[in-house]
C-alpha cells in the first residue's frame, strides 16, 4: 500500500516547477502565521502575504484542474462518475434545496395570511362594534330611547363587552373619526376600518357615520394595538412583533436603516407578545419559520414632504406542524390519512431513486469493462500486434462497435441531443396546449332565454385569443372576448393573465360583496380594473383588446364595455346593431377613460362576438373577409341554432381564404336570445 501510493506521488514530485515551490511555500507561510495570530496581536507584512496567499490559491486550483482533466478524468470510469455526479446527484441536492426553500416560502406565505385574515376580522369586529353604536345613537336620536332597545336586536353594553374578549382595551369615541372618514373609506365616504397610526400610536380603528334628520352621527373604536391584543392573534405562530417604520429624515439616522422601495425606513416602534415561546421542533424536520407580513396602515402623522407614509411589518415565527394543523383542521381525520399517504409516497420515490443508483452502477461496470478492452486492443495495434482480438462477455453494441466507436461517437451524441431537444420543446409545447385548455370553459353555462356556443382554433399550439362565460346569478351572465397582441407562448401567458384579473373582479359580485348578487355591475369599472393590472404588471409593448358584456335576463338589458376590440354584432328584426362603445385597448396607458353601453334584449335576438383572426382571412387576391360578410352569414343563418350559426360563419371565412393554413387565431362566441320560460308562464 505505501509503496503503490509512493510511486504515484513520485512523478509528481519530478514535474513540480520553481513556481509551483514558491507557491506552495507562500501557502504554508500564510497557515503558519494565521496559527500564530492567537499569540500576536500584531504581523508584519501580513496584508501583503495575504494577497500573496490568494494569488498562490488560484494559480493551484488552476492547475488542480489542469492536472485532473489530464489524469483523472482521462479514465472512462472517472469521467462517468463525474458524469453522474454533474448529471444525478448535483440534480438532486438542488431539487432538495428548491423543495425546502418552496416549503419555507409557502409557511411563510401561510403564516402571513393567517395573520392578515386574523387582523381583517378583528378590524371587521371593531366596525361592527362601531356600527351598533351609530345605529343605537341614530334610533335614539329620531324614536326615542325605548323605541332604540326594541328596535335593536342585542343589548349594545353586553355586545362591547363580549367583543372586548378580542379586543382588549377597546374605547368608543363618539363624536370622533372625521379625519379617518375624509382620509380613506373602505365602505365608501360613511365607513372606516384599519390600522391607523397617529402620534405616534399604533392601534386598530373603526368609524361609522349616520345622518339622522336632526344631526349627523359619528362613532369612532379604538383598539390599541398593545401586547395584550397581539396576545390574541393565531396562538400557533408562536411569538409576534409588531415594527412601525417610518421614512428617515435627516435629523434620524438609525445604525441599521431599513431599505424599502430604495427609501430607508427607521424603526420607530416596536409591540410584541408577552410571554409567547419559541415553539418547540415535533421532529427534526420541524424547522423553525420565521416570517414578515405587510399591514396596510393609514399614517396620519405624515407630514409634507414625506415621500412615504409609516410601514407596519408582523414578524413571527411557528413551526410547520403547527400550520399544518391548521392547514388540514378542515379534513379532520382525513388531513393524517393525506400526511401519511404524502409520506408513503416519499418512501416510495426513494426506493426508485435507490434502484435506478444501483441499475447505473452495474450499466457502468459493463460500459467501463466494454471500453477498458477495446483500449487495450488499440494499444495492441499500436504496437503492431494485428493477430489481437477484442474479447467482449456481452454481444451487445459495443462490442460490435470495435474500431469505428471513435469515429461514430460524435456524430451520434450530436443526434441524440438535438432530438432530446426536440422532444423536450414539443412537450413543452403540448403542456402548454393543456394547461391553456384547462383556462377555457369546460361547459357553457346555461340560463333562461339564452342559448350560447363558443368556438377558438389557435394559429399555433396555443392561442391568444381569450373566451370566458361567468354565471353571476340565476339570470344574469357575463362573457368576455379579448385577443393579445402577438402570437404563441408570450401571447399565451398573458391571456392566461387577462383570464384571472377579469375572473377575480367579476366573481366579487357573485359570493364576495354583501349585496353583490343583486348589486348593478358596472363594465367599463371592470375593464378600467382590467387596464390598470396589465398596465403595472405587464411591459409597455404588451397589450389587448377586450370585448366585456353583462346579460341580465331579468331587466332584459345587455350592458358593456368594448376595449378597442372588433365591434360584436347584434342582430334584430334583420338589422345589424355595432357594440362599439367602449374605449381603446388595455394596457397601453395607466389612466383610460371608458363608457358602458345599454342594449335593450329583445326576443329572437342574435349577438355575434369573433376575432380579428375570423374577419381578416384573405382570399387569392388579397381581399380580406370582412366583418360585413360575416354579419350577412351570420344573418342568413339566424334561425339555425348557435352552433349551426358557429359552423356557418367558420365555414364561410375558410372557403374564402381557400388556404389549409390559418394566419392568426380564430374565435366566434353567439348568443341567442329568446323570451325565458318561466317568463312565458
Amino acid at each position: 500500500m505505501l509503496s503503490r501510493l509512493t510511486s504515484r506521488i513520485h512523478p509528481i514530485w519530478e514535474h513540480m516547477r520553481v513556481v509551483d515551490w514558491l507557491s506552495l511555500a507562500v501557502l504554508v507561510l500564510y497557515g503558519v502565521l494565521e496559527s500564530l495570530r492567537e499569540f500576536y496581536a500584531q504581523i508584519p507584512m501580513s496584508g501583503f502575504l495575504f494577497f500573496l496567499a490568494i494569488c498562490a490559491g488560484v494559480y493551484w486550483i488552476a492547475r488542480g484542474w489542469v492536472w485532473a482533466r489530464d489524469h483523472l478524468l482521462w479514465s472512462l470510469r472517472n469521467r462517468l462518475i463525474t458524469t453522474y455526479v454533474f448529471i444525478a446527484v448535483v440534480p438532486v441536492l438542488l431539487l432538495l434545496t428548491m423543495a425546502g426553500l418552496a416549503a419555507y416560502l409557502l409557511y411563510w406565505q401561510l403564516g402571513s395570511y393567517v395573520i392578515y385574515t386574523e387582523m381583517e376580522e378583528r378590524a371587521e369586529r371593531a366596525s361592527v362594534v362601531a356600527n351598533a353604536i351609530a345605529t343605537s345613537y341614530a334610533l335614539e336620536a329620531t324614536s326615542g330611547r325605548s323605541a332604540a332597545a326594541v328596535a335593536l336586536p342585542v343589548d349594545v353594553g353586553t355586545y362591547i363587552k363580549n367583543a372586548m374578549t378580542e379586543l382588549p382595551g377597546l374605547k368608543v369615541e363618539p363624536g370622533k373619526g372625521e379625519d379617518l372618514l375624509q382620509a380613506r373609506g373602505v365602505y365608501g365616504g360613511n365607513r372606516f376600518r384599519g390600522l391607523v397610526f397617529n402620534e405616534g400610536q399604533l392601534a386598530l380603528r373603526a368609524a361609522v357615520a349616520r345622518q339622522t334628520p336632526a344631526r349627523r352621527i359619528l362613532v369612532s373604536v379604538i383598539v390599541p394595538i398593545t401586547p395584550e391584543f397581539i396576545d390574541t392573534l393565531a396562538p400557533e405562530l408562536g411569538p409576534i412583533q409588531f415594527n412601525v417604520l417610518r421614512p428617515m429624515r435627516g435629523d434620524v439616522q438609525p445604525e441599521v436603516p431599513v431599505v424599502i422601495n430604495r427609501l430607508p425606513f427607521s424603526s420607530i416602534n416596536q409591540i410584541g407578545t408577552l410571554d409567547r415561546p419559541v415553539p418547540k421542533p415535533v421532529n427534526p424536520f420541524d424547522k423553525l419559520i420565521t416570517g414578515i407580513v405587510g399591514l396596510e396602515v393609514l399614517d396620519l402623522d405624515q407630514k409634507q414632504g414625506d415621500p412615504t407614509s409609516a410601514q407596519v411589518f408582523a414578524r413571527f415565527s411557528t413551526r410547520p406542524s403547527l400550520l399544518n394543523r391548521r392547514l388540514f383542521s378542515p379534513l379532520g381525520t382525513l388531513g393524517g390519512i393525506a400526511a401519511t399517504a404524502l409520506l408513503v409516497i416519499g418512501a416510495f420515490f426513494l426506493l426508485i431513486e435507490f434502484g435506478s443508483l444501483v441499475t447505473g452502477i452495474v450499466m457502468t461496470r459493463t460500459i467501463t469493462a466494454a471500453v477498458a478492452s477495446l483500449y487495450r486492443a488499440t494499444q495492441h495495434v499500436q504496437a503492431g500486434d494485428l493477430s489481437y482480438r477484442v474479447r467482449l462477455p456481452h454481444r451487445d453494441q459495443l462490442a460490435a462497435l470495435g474500431e469505428s466507436f471513435n469515429s461514430m461517437m460524435q456524430s451520434v451524441s450530436t443526434l441524440i441531443d438535438e432530438q432530446r431537444e426536440r422532444q423536450k420543446l414539443e412537450n413543452e409545447l403540448s403542456i402548454a396546449r393543456e394547461v391553456q385548455q384547462e383556462l377555457f370553459p369546460h361547459q357553457l353555462p346555461k340560463l333562461p332565454g339564452i342559448e350560447i356556443e363558443a368556438f377558438c382554433r389557435p394559429a399555433r399550439v396555443v392561442s391568444g385569443d381569450y373566451y370566458d362565460f361567468i354565471r353571476i346569478s340565476p339570470t344574469r351572465l357575463a362573457f368576455a372576448l379579448a385577443d393579445i397582441s402577438g402570437k404563441g407562448i408570450s401571447a399565451a401567458l398573458l391571456m392566461a393573465n387577462v383570464q384571472a384579473a377579469l375572473r377575480s373582479d367579476v366573481l366579487r359580485y357573485r359570493n364576495g360583496l354583501p349585496g353583490a348578487a343583486t348589486a348593478q355591475i358596472d363594465t367599463a369599472e371592470i375593464i378600467s380594473h382590467l387596464n390598470r393590472h396589465l398596465f403595472r404588471n405587464t411591459s409597455s409593448e404588451r397589450y389587448a383588446t377586450c370585448f366585456f358584456g353583462v346579460c341580465d335576463m331579468e331587466t332584459r338589458r345587455l350592458h358593456y364595455t368594448n376595449a378597442g376590440h372588433l365591434p360584436p354584432v347584434y342582430i334584430c328584426a334583420g338589422c345589424a346593431e355595432r357594440l362599439d362603445t367602449g374605449g381603446m385597448v388595455v394596457g397601453l396607458f395607466d389612466d383610460v377613460p371608458f363608457k358602458q353601453g345599454v342594449v335593450e334584449i329583445k326576443p329572437d335576438t342574435l349577438l355575434v362576438a369573433y376575432s380579428d383572426g375570423l374577419i381578416e382571412t384573405e382570399n387569392v387576391y388579397g381581399e380580406e373577409f370582412g366583418a360585413h360578410r360575416l354579419a350577412e352569414v351570420a344573418a342568413r343563418n339566424k334561425d339555425a341554432s348557435p352552433h349551426g350559426i358557429t359552423e356557418a360563419v367558420v365555414h364561410a371565412a375558410e372557403e374564402w381564404s381557400g388556404s389549409p393554413e390559418q394566419a392568426d387565431d380564430m374565435t366566434v362566441i353567439v348568443l341567442r336570445f329568446s323570451e325565458p320560460t318561466e317568463l312565458r308562464a
